[in-house]
């Protein structure tokens, strides 16, 4: 009867996983249904929900450059036309370029996406319920990435149970059967995981994607330019009208020869 504690083992690490999956993400959707009504998003928040700091930086250097307060060029430079940002995003560019003036586009998104205004949108959109915070992400991922490994750890000991030598007291298809239970019961969570959990695990909560949906209907078909920038906000770079402009973002240098 050895296959029994066997089968005891995997219901526990089975139900380990699946428990710790369930409760990450109970908590990641955990927010104010509220959240959403009688406000609209701003530029970086619509942003940040779509695509993180990297989308709210990109957005400001889109939005500087459109109004030629910068110069992003295709060949991946970004120079200060007007030194005066108009709120902390822009100021945190203009620093991240530094005092001469101009720099790589690269390494000035990497640095303004790093800076305090980003951080400090982002422990807003947490505190009201639109974002999900860094911790929950991350519990998320490792809760569905423990919920694999029991997969395959039930796999592995109904394996050893019925590759055991001797007599088991059972047949053989019944111990497959009460093996293939827990097995069942992490492969329907992962299933589970996959369609709930997936779109709410890297920044926007079940509320936030709610406004950006809202955002997204309402930007169709206009034309202005705040619709331009939430388009790019929602969409990326992709969204980006201008070949040139688009370039900028898109440059990669070339690898030194030597």
């Amino acid at each position: 009867m050895f296959w029994v504690l066997l089968l005891l083992l995997a219901w526990a690490v089975a139900g380990t996983a699946c428990t710790r999956l369930c409760l990450a993400a109970v908590r990641a959707a955990a927010v104010d249904v509220d959240a959403c009504r009688g406000r609209d998003l701003t530029l970086y928040e619509a942003a940040f929900l779509s695509g993180g700091p990297a989308r709210v930086v990109d957005v400001t250097l889109v939005s500087m450059a459109r109004q030629r307060r910068l110069l992003l060029a295709h060949t991946g430079w970004a120079t200060v036309v007007d030194p005066r940002g108009r709120d902390e995003m822009e100021r945190s560019v203009i620093g991240a370029i530094g005092p001469e003036g101009q720099c790589r586009i690269a390494p000035v998104r990497a640095a303004t996406a790093a800076a305090e205004a980003v951080r400090s949108l982002a422990d807003r959109l947490v505190s009201a319920g639109l974002a999900v915070p860094d911790g929950a992400r991350t519990t998320v991922a490792a809760g569905i990435r423990q919920v694999r490994a029991a997969a395959l750890a039930v796999l592995v000991l109904g394996a050893t149970a019925l590759l055991m030598p001797g007599p088991t007291g059972m047949p053989r298809n019944l111990v497959a059967l009460w093996f293939a239970l827990p097995l069942a019961l992490t492969l329907s969570c992962l299933a589970i995981a996959r369609v709930e959990v997936h779109p709410y695990s890297r920044w926007a909560s079940p509320a936030g994607q709610r406004l950006l949906g809202a955002l997204a209907r309402r930007i169709n078909g206009a034309g202005d330019e705040r619709t331009y920038l939430a388009s790019v906000a929602v969409r990326g770079i992709r969204a980006i009208g201008e070949p040139d402009l688009r370039a900028a973002f898109e440059h990669r240098d070339q690898p030194r020869r030597g």
